[in-house]
Parts: structure tokens; C-alpha cells; sequence
């Protein structure tokens, strides 16, 4: 009887111990992934107004000012109002 509960209680131990290490695994993950997001400097989509990380791979360059971009629809949006008031300044002069 007393075999039993000895390998009762080692199989125990045992299973806490992967159980832990699984748990402490999951949790390193989530912490990488805020770091990841919380680490860079966000700035504001001018098409939508989503937050995007500064050294973001959609951009474009307005003479000396660079705007960044969630996505390629935002981008395109914003190069249309972009072409749509420099026609209507130039319309204007």
C-alpha cells in the first residue's frame, strides 16, 4: 500500500513540474509579444487614424515630412486626397 501512494505522489510531482514549465512558457510568450508591440514609437495612420510603429514598412514621402501607413488601401486613399488638392490648388492659381 505504501508503494502505491509513493508512486502516487512522485507521479504527482511530476506532472506539476511539466504543468509549471508549460504555464512559465506561455506567460514568457505573452510578455515578448507586449514588448514587441510596446517597444516602438507609434505614430498616427493620416488616412484611418490606426496607430502604427514609426519605422513602418508603408510610407510615403511628402517633401520633407514622411507618412506612415497600416496598409496598401490607406496608403492609396491618402495618395488620391493628396493628388485631388494639389489639382484643385493648381486649378485655383
Amino acid at each position: 500500500m505504501l508503494k502505491f501512494i509513493v508512486i502516487g505522489v512522485a507521479l504527482f510531482l511530476v506532472y506539476k513540474l511539466f504543468m509549471g514549465d508549460k504555464k512559465k512558457k506561455e506567460m514568457n510568450e505573452k510578455n515578448t509579444i507586449k514588448d514587441k508591440v510596446a517597444s516602438g514609437e507609434m505614430v498616427k495612420d493620416p488616412a484611418c487614424g490606426t496607430y502604427v510603429e514609426k519605422n513602418g514598412s508603408i510610407r510615403v514621402r511628402e517633401g520633407e515630412k514622411v507618412h506612415v501607413f497600416c496598409s496598401y488601401e490607406c496608403r492609396d486613399k491618402f495618395l488620391k486626397q493628396l493628388q485631388s488638392s494639389t489639382i484643385d490648388s493648381k486649378k485655383t492659381k
